[in-house]
């Protein structure tokens, strides 16, 4: 019984490193959120995440009217308009940012439809603390053609 019981437990003994360093946003620092704008380029619109480059526009100012941004009601308890008063533009200075969006079956529950090289996009989101290491993103809103899509939960 000691036996079956290990080989039906091994492969969840052997997923959860890869599970855990996936899901590792405890790394990312949600006090501080960043606003990026740009132009979309190698997108890979699949699970786990959507991931795309976004290649920073020229001269990157926060727009007027960030913080009254209308946002959808989403399930989670996320404070839009706090967040999105807070943002601010990053301190480092890499013209190319890695952002991570949420699972496509969150998209999908938002009707987002898939995001287009050469698009250009806003998110706010976070990156690690201190702006220490890779330029990565995870957003905690996109912004595409003036609408707003939070990523932490579906829909309300």
């Amino acid at each position: 019984m000691l036996r079956r019981d290990f080989l039906v437990g091994l492969p969840l003994l052997l997923a959860t490193p890869r599970t855990l360093a996936h899901h590792g946003w405890s790394s990312f620092d949600d006090t501080r959120p960043l606003y990026l704008e740009g132009v979309a380029s190698d997108v890979r619109w699949r699970n786990p995440h959507v991931e795309f480059f976004l290649d920073l526009s020229a001269g990157q100012t926060l727009p007027a009217g960030l913080a009254t941004h209308s946002a959808p009601a989403q399930s989670a308890q996320v404070d839009a308009a706090a967040i999105l008063a807070r943002a601010e533009l990053p301190r480092r200075k890499d013209r190319r940012w890695q952002i991570e969006l949420a699972p496509l079956t969150r998209l999908t529950q938002w009707k987002v439809s898939p995001l287009r090289a050469g698009e250009e996009v806003a998110v706010v989101g976070y990156t690690f603390a201190r702006e220490e290491g890779a330029a990565i993103l995870r957003a905690e809103f996109l912004i595409r053609r003036g609408e707003l899509t939070p990523m932490r939960s579906g829909p309300a």
